[in-house]
């Protein structure tokens, strides 16, 4: 989950693309108002990898640049089903 500035042009293209570098794979993303701030929103996002993963973490160190806010909700390893 993290917010942007939503004055600045671009800004939600720009953190999205620190996935993209990453050659992450959005699996989900949803938004949803901060209702103490008008026009500000929480965008939350499900991707496919795990924060420990090197990519995922540079990517998530990455959105520190153009993000207010970060905060990891969860990771989850993949489901691999019966064997």
């Amino acid at each position: 989950m993290f917010t942007l500035d939503h004055r600045k042009p671009g800004a939600l293209c720009d953190a999205l693309g620190v996935f993209k570098k990453e050659n992450i794979n959005l699996t989900k993303i949803d938004s949803r108002p901060i209702p103490s701030r008008c026009w500000h929103y929480y965008f939350f996002i499900e991707l496919e990898g795990h924060f420990k993963n090197p990519n995922v973490a540079s990517a998530v160190a990455s959105l520190d640049e153009f993000c207010i806010n970060i905060k990891i909700l969860g990771s989850y390893p993949k489901f691999q089903g019966k064997s």
